[in-house]
């Protein structure tokens, strides 16, 4: 049997404009979970999701739960 491992989680905010980033940057945020400015996602802190905040890094602000 696998075991269950807790995943770190991190609350996301959108806290600059997506006016300007590139499409690629655009779709990363929508697959965050993220759709407008000032908005707050919690995500599970998975390889995929570290990826995809690396690249929007400068238009949002993390935290750790």
């Amino acid at each position: 049997m696998k075991e269950e491992r807790e995943m770190a989680k991190v609350k996301i905010t959108q806290i600059k404009s997506k006016n300007g980033a590139s499409k690629r940057q655009i779709a990363n945020l929508q697959s965050l979970g993220i759709h407008r400015m000032h908005q707050t996602v919690e995500v599970e802190l998975t390889p995929v999701s570290k990826g995809m905040l690396e690249k929007v890094l400068h238009l949002v602000k993390v935290e750790e739960i």
